[in-house]
């Protein structure tokens, strides 16, 4: 069935035997193309029948749906023609989140969470300000609705007088399992289809009554109220003003199709609550949706990854020298928003239960409630990702800096993350946190000062960041170990002709082009910054004293980094010497292999030794 599916209305020409086994085709496809490219397998194989529902109910693209974070369109892109997962989130090939340049199905350009309603709402008005006529279709997982914007979308999706309708996916997860008060009111809903069947119950038997029937069934409905407020707990939607529909079983096309087109009578918005099972179909990701939320490269028969890890990476390290601080001081605590695993705080979870907070998918608090901690006393450690970090700026600037408490960032997947493409790359993160008073930021530059980081950043008294990268820890430079001293870098090779001035994971690029060009007989400086606020004015000085040429390098957008910084203060206080910074465009970078990544944006040794010969710096 799946070669018949070239575009968004093939679907529609199968029989439903047809479509069921498209359903299984299109999981045995995903899990077969998954396990050689990587990429988010147990949110896709849960939504395959909803997705297929809203392509048999619904006009794409004529109607807009728009998928929350977006993880999970992969069947979506399936429907819409886009089968090329041989290249799928590798550089030129397709994304792993809705495009709009790649598809006119794709409504929205999605990645991060919570965002669905809001921008679903946004259309919705448009369609009805400009007086055309189309459905508009936000699907939300349940763990999302455990961020703030949601309910802000939701406050005013119930004052809209035409119809919208809201899909929330409820598989009980969302990258983690999914805490607080939201999981436990659906959970309440989980068990209340006793209200939908006892309604469906009483209405037949009412219509059957010539005369009395219908006056009573208007009566109930004048009632129904408290029906509901009886039946099913708080009735949080319908309190709201938004029609609910549900619970329906998001693997039944039958009854997903029955519901979707109900929805699309309602004049004004309206809820439909589907119950999914994440990872179903393939039954390593049923017993473990977390590991197969976003996978690499894994064997079919096993589940296991084709590569087993060798070395630590820069989250394991953390993880370990987290626990390790907080065994000696009991005032460590440790914050994330719903994703204990990827920050690497699963373990801290196990070893100090009492002193872990996963508050959901939902930045601004998780800063916010760091910043209440330490006002009263604690260590807090907020671990999130560099791209994520980005929604609780203004917490971070106006309930932390101005205050100037001691909350410790670990900021993870800080520059390029690779194939999860735009919304996903840290490269932001040192120009938005160092335009902040009283912001400190580090960056490592192997396994070892990531330890050392972490421990002074725990004894600093202030806001802190330490940011370090994606994937295996810098394992080189073992021997330059000196301490942390605040405001501090280090010369790790003292040189004559040129020097090169890196932080974090450029310094490991650095020593390479320090390497190649030792064995050309140039005499090269190398120096880690550290700090990248404070810079080490003292350390820059020096360097410029010595040398005609400097060479900055750093993995984030040139404007407002590093670089551009220390550019400033040498052509004011040397104005002989020429400056060349290494950093990212000013632009958003497609998923692609890292390595690749770097190379094509002119950061990798080669690149930038080959840029250096152009520009006369060698």
């Amino acid at each position: 069935m799946l070669e018949k599916i070239n575009g968004p209305e093939d679907i529609r020409a199968l029989s439903r035997q047809e479509q069921e086994q498209l359903a299984q085709e299109i999981r045995d496809f995903l899990i077969e193309k998954i396990s050689v490219t990587g990429g988010h397998l147990a949110s896709n194989l849960g939504v395959v029948e909803l997705t297929m529902a809203i392509y048999l109910t619904f006009d794409l693209p004529k109607d807009k749906v728009i998928w929350d974070v977006g993880h999970q369109a992969y069947t979506h892109k399936i429907l819409s023609g886009r089968k090329n997962f041989d290249e799928l989130r590798q550089l030129g090939g397709i994304s792993g989140f809705p495009k709009t340049r790649e598809s006119a199905c794709d409504a929205f350009n999605t990645g991060h969470s919570s965002t669905s309603i809001s921008a679903g709402l946004g259309m919705a008005q448009a369609r009805d300000l400009k007086g055309e006529d189309y459905h508009v279709v936000s699907i939300i997982g349940d763990g999302a609705l455990t961020g703030g914007m949601a309910y802000e979308a939701l406050n005013n999706a119930a004052m809209l007088d035409s119809n919208f309708i809201i899909v929330l996916n409820d598989n009980n997860m969302s990258i983690s399992e999914n805490v607080g008060g939201m999981s436990r009111y659906l959970g309440g809903l989980r068990t209340s289809e006793g209200y939908n069947d006892l309604k469906k119950s009483v209405t037949s038997v009412l219509e059957k009554i010539p005369v009395a029937g219908p006056r009573m069934i208007d009566k109930i409905s004048r009632t129904k109220q408290g029906i509901k407020q009886l039946l099913i707990p708080g009735m949080l939607f319908e309190n709201m003003g938004i029609t609910y529909l549900g619970p329906v079983d998001g693997h039944d096309l039958n009854q997903l199709c029955r519901v979707l087109k109900e929805a699309k009578k309602v004049d004004h918005a309206v809820l439909v609550h589907v119950r999914t099972q994440k990872g179903k179909g393939y039954r390593p990701a049923e017993k473990n949706p977390e590991r197969f939320h976003g996978v690499d490269p894994f064997d079919v028969e096993t589940g296991k990854p084709r590569q087993e890890k060798i070395y630590p990476s820069y989250t394991d390290v953390f993880s370990r020298e987290l626990c390790r601080l907080a065994k000696k001081d009991e005032r460590i605590v440790a914050i994330t928003a719903a994703m204990p695993d990827g920050t690497g705080l699963k373990r801290f979870r196990k070893e100090f239960p009492q002193r872990f907070f996963d508050v959901g998918i939902a930045e601004q608090h998780a800063v916010t409630s760091a910043a209440g901690m330490a006002a009263a006393g604690l260590k807090p450690v907020v671990a999130v990702y560099s791209s994520f970090l980005q929604r609780g700026y203004d917490q971070i600037l106006h309930d932390v800096c101005i205050q100037n408490l001691p909350v410790v960032f670990a900021v993870d997947r800080a520059g390029l993350v690779g194939s999860d493409g735009e919304t996903h790359q840290g490269i932001f993160d040192l120009s938005y946190l160092t335009s902040i008073p009283n912001m400190s930021v580090l960056a490592p530059k192997n396994l070892w000062e990531l330890q050392k980081e972490l421990d002074f950043a725990l004894q600093y008294d202030g806001p802190i960041a330490v940011r370090y990268p994606r994937g295996m820890a810098y394992r080189g430079l073992k021997e330059f170990d000196s301490p942390i001293v605040y405001g501090k870098g280090e010369v790790l090779y003292e040189g004559k002709d040129i020097a090169l001035l890196a932080v974090g994971s450029m310094v490991s690029t650095a020593e390479h082009i320090r390497d190649k060009l030792k064995e050309e007989g140039w005499d090269v400086t190398l120096a880690n910054g550290r700090f990248i606020k404070p810079v080490d004015w003292e350390l820059v000085d020096r360097l410029a004293s010595s040398h005609s040429r400097l060479v900055v390098l750093e993995e984030n957008v040139l404007q407002g980094g590093y670089g551009l910084q220390v550019t400033a203060h040498v052509h004011q206080r040397h104005p002989g010497v020429r400056v060349m910074n290494v950093a990212l465009p000013d632009m958003y970078v497609e998923h692609g292999n890292v390595s690749l990544l770097r190379e094509a944006l002119g950061i990798d040794s080669d690149s930038i030794i080959r840029r250096m010969r152009e520009e006369g710096y060698l």
